[in-house]
């Protein structure tokens, strides 16, 4: 998206529970727990005599808990000979046999289980050893668990099942191995999180195809509008994405959340949106392979329009201005958007959504092109003119890509997407393929305005030496505002003036024979 309004949009590439990661929120607290709980106090460092030495810490261990935790298999042998306590718990709940399930000893496991070890067992954060086990994916014990009793059904505090555990590891055996004993495939955490999502959003192809093999529900939502195909789309799994179709999944199924946020993920967004917008790549040309519409803007917007701000999100501290995604796959964007466009992706697509705002660009009729301009993606403009694109087409308001790229619509300056050095690049490109320069949209702005509210000050001198007329622009806009005024600091936002671009625009103005409007005290901050 464009400028602030990008913001919009920002919350599904981060990671949250229904918007991020699936449902890792709550996943991650019980496995932090469960490290914290398993830490082992550091050695001290070398050649330092640890405090207390020569007192208690020489002294043997007396319970059978604390043995297995340090394992010392000789206190070990000899308090399971004796009357250790094979259920004694540490302040945190945690057991012997939790901790050789953890260490994954399955000798130990054994013989705690031989001498009565209860498998049920919980320390204080609803963990027991069989959720260790399949957290650890290791097959012969959670078989030996089963087979003493363990529940497949076994769930955490927040409802995770030991199936949904072991599905996020990811290994096929001990998920067979609970299937088998009964559990339930289609059980959901209290978030509606089911073991076919965690499998699907971490990339476990096989497990997804037991999961489904077994009953699991491949067109599943949660109330937030995630489906399987959905987790998988946004993680980047590829080849788990694959399965998931070729088991009916819908690839053109959209997110219809229950209830609309305003941090979240737009509703209408796709798997290839998902995708796109977490440059996944490879995998979104894949879905369109397979029958996403390449020109879906269910959204609001297209996969070309999103491409811009995955290119070039805008560097501030807002929701908007997380870095680049990391994405998947082996296609880079420009690749991605060659291969979409021959795929049937329209590059003069234009928006049907959008309104006009003071300092922000009006989205409707805008087409891709004018989103690369308005981030100044060079590279990108170019492609999309070399495929067909119309590089002078303006916005709904007039709005030309050339005003965007010397940056209209700007309210954070130095914030927004697109360098001073990119901006000027795109707009001399635009000017030597027949832009013009003084155009003023319907808001009565022209592109020095543009260059008053990013506070480009050789942006402004630029466009005085290619022709920029101070007649046209020397102008106040539909709210009051000439290129001047913005840069004394008169806009949406905070007061800011900036000094250099003020400079720059006095400059121009008395090179052209112009005066230099004084400061109107009737607009100072506290009067604006």
């Amino acid at each position: 998206m464009m400028r602030n309004s990008r913001r919009e949009t920002a919350a599904s590439r981060r990671p949250s529970h229904g918007v991020g990661r699936a449902g890792r929120g709550l996943s991650l607290l019980w496995i932090g727990i469960v490290a914290a709980s398993c830490a082992v106090v550091a050695s001290p460092i070398q050649g330092e005599e640890p405090e207390g030495a020569g007192t208690a810490t020489d002294a043997p261990l007396d319970t059978l808990v604390e043995a297995v935790h340090q394992q010392d298999e000789e206190a070990i042998e000899r308090l399971l000979a004796g009357s250790g306590a094979v259920d004694a718990a540490q302040p945190d709940g945690m057991t012997a046999l939790h901790w050789a399930v953890y260490q994954d000893d399955l000798a130990l496991t054994e013989r705690l289980i031989a001498a009565g070890a209860d498998v049920q067992a919980t320390n204080h954060y609803g963990v027991m050893p069989l959720a260790l086990a399949c957290l650890n994916g290791n097959r012969a014990i959670v078989a030996r668990l089963l087979e003493a009793g363990a529940d497949p059904n076994a769930r955490q505090a927040g409802g995770e099942s030991v199936l949904m555990t072991a599905a996020r590891t990811g290994k096929p055996r001990p998920v067979g191995l609970l299937l088998a004993a009964g559990a339930e495939v289609e059980a959901t955490e209290r978030n509606g999180q089911t073991a076919l999502m965690w499998a699907a959003a971490e990339g476990h192809r096989a497990v997804v195809e037991q999961l489904l093999e077994a009953g699991a529900n491949v067109h599943q939502a949660l109330p937030a509008g995630f489906t399987p195909l959905l987790f998988a789309a946004r993680e980047g799994r590829l080849e788990t994405a694959i399965a998931l179709l070729e088991a009916g999944a819908k690839v053109e199924r959209a997110m219809e959340p229950e209830r609309s946020r305003r941090k979240g993920v737009r509703r209408g967004t796709s798997a290839l949106i998902l995708a796109v917008e977490n440059g996944h790549f490879e995998l979104a040309l894949e879905l369109v392979r397979r029958g996403a519409d390449p020109n879906d803007k269910r959204t609001g917007f297209t996969p070309l329009h999103t491409l811009t701000w995955v290119r070039k999100p805008n560097r501030g501290d807002g929701e908007d201005g997380d870095p680049p995604p990391l994405g998947s796959g082996r296609v880079s964007s420009l690749d991605f958007a060659r291969e979409l466009i021959r795929l049937g992706a329209d590059v003069n697509a234009t928006l049907e959504r959008g309104s006009a705002r003071p300092a922000r660009l009006n989205h409707r009729g805008a087409a891709p092109f004018f989103f690369a301009a308005d981030t100044a993606d060079l590279p990108l403009m170019r492609l999309l003119c070399e495929r067909g694109a119309d590089p002078l087409r303006p916005n709904v308001d007039g709005t030309t890509p050339l005003m965007a790229a010397a940056g209209a619509g700007t309210r954070a300056p130095g914030e927004e997407a697109g360098t001073e050095a990119e901006a000027l690049a795109a707009v001399e490109w635009l000017l030597d393929r027949g832009a013009a320069i003084n155009t003023v949209d319907q808001q009565g702005e022209t592109a020095m305005h543009g260059a008053a509210y990013k506070s480009l000050p050789q942006m402004v001198r630029l466009l005085a030496e290619r022709g920029a007329d101070v007649e046209v622009w020397n102008r106040e806009n539909r709210y009051g505002w000439t290129p001047l005024r913005i840069a004394r600091g008169y806009r949406p936002g905070n007061f800011k003036p900036a000094p250099a671009t003020i400079e720059a625009i006095e400059a121009v103005m008395r090179a052209a024979g112009v005066t230099v409007p004084e400061l109107d005290p009737s607009l100072e901050p506290e009067n604006y």
